[in-house]
């Protein structure tokens, strides 16, 4: 049908794709580039605030680095932020770098669709800025959706302490490997924000693809907190050293002891080190990947499987 085709040309490709990815997973690879050096990062970089939009990562790598996505599959170049350096977190006689990102492009679409689709995005984005969560510059989201070509794996964040307790989904997360810590970049209007700094410890369940809609649903827990464990949607079961209740359906529960916070830009950047792993499933974790991204890999007949 003639809509079909012309649909691509008038509507922006949604920004975001939910996506099931069975771990361990390196489907894109994340290599840092400065002063004719490169290393593996794949493992070993976060988004650590929106605004401005920040990248952390364990290594040094000086003022201007390159931050690249490489297809596993076809070892294509799918993107890159080039990145200006911001700072330094010190924490337990470990150092991560800051980076801003100042720019960046990605090759999922052939021109001019790219630019087309760019444009209509941000004109979407302009229009809707008063209801977006995520209320950046339309440049930085562009930015931003770069750093999902290494698909996000989406978590279910337990916080529990006298008073307060909580569960929310979240994304900005992942490990620094050479350093051995664990991130959380939590937006600092989250309800739980200072018991967390106080408290210092959560539980973190990975959450299977099936479950999407329960945890998009439990994104209303950044604003108001949980009245009741037995109100959730499932069942949960204690964390096996914190006893902090974590989702019982969950691939993996993970607990953090938090070591390091601090407020970066919009974000509180969270440090901490995994205390506990128990694998209490199988089967394929709930993503988030740039929408351009799923087109790409759809192109190729590799897609993601979408949920």
């Amino acid at each position: 049908m003639w809509k079909d085709w012309i649909r691509p040309f008038v509507r922006p490709l949604p920004q975001w794709s939910p996506v099931a990815i069975a771990p361990p997973s390196q489907l894109v690879t994340a290599t840092l580039r400065w002063n004719g050096k490169s290393t593996d990062v794949t493992a070993d970089h976060t988004v650590a605030s929106l605004r401005p939009l920040t990248i952390a990562t364990s290594f040094d790598a000086g003022q201007h680095p390159v931050l690249e996505y490489i297809d596993s599959t076809t070892e294509k170049r799918l993107g890159v932020l080039r990145l200006v350096r911001a700072g330094t977190v010190n924490t337990e006689d470990s150092s991560i770098a800051l980076y801003h990102v100042a720019s960046g492009e990605h090759h999922c679409l052939t021109w001019p669709r790219r630019s087309w689709n760019a444009w209509l995005q941000n004109r979407s984005m302009l229009k809707n800025r008063a209801s977006s969560h995520l209320n950046m510059e339309p440049a930085a989201a562009q930015q931003l959706m770069i750093a999902y070509l290494c698909p996000r794996p989406v978590i279910l964040v337990s916080v529990n302490a006298p008073g307060h307790q909580n569960i929310f989904p979240m994304d900005l997360i992942g490990p620094l490997k050479r350093s051995g810590f664990f991130s959380l970049a939590l937006r600092s209007t989250n309800v739980s924000q200072p018991v967390m700094r106080e408290v210092r410890r959560v539980a973190l369940s990975n959450i299977p693809a099936a479950m999407k809609g329960i945890v998009y649903k439990l994104s209303e827990h950044h604003k108001q907190p949980l009245q009741d464990w037995s109100s959730l949607p499932f069942p949960v079961q204690q964390s096996r050293e914190f006893g902090i209740p974590a989702v019982a359906a969950a691939l993996r529960v993970q607990e953090l002891a938090i070591v390091h916070s601090q407020e970066i830009g919009s974000h509180t950047f969270f440090l901490g080190r995994v205390i506990s792993e128990e694998h209490w499933s199988e089967g394929a974790q709930l993503h988030h990947t740039a929408g351009f991204h799923q087109i790409y890999r759809r192109k190729r007949d590799i897609p993601f499987t979408e949920v």
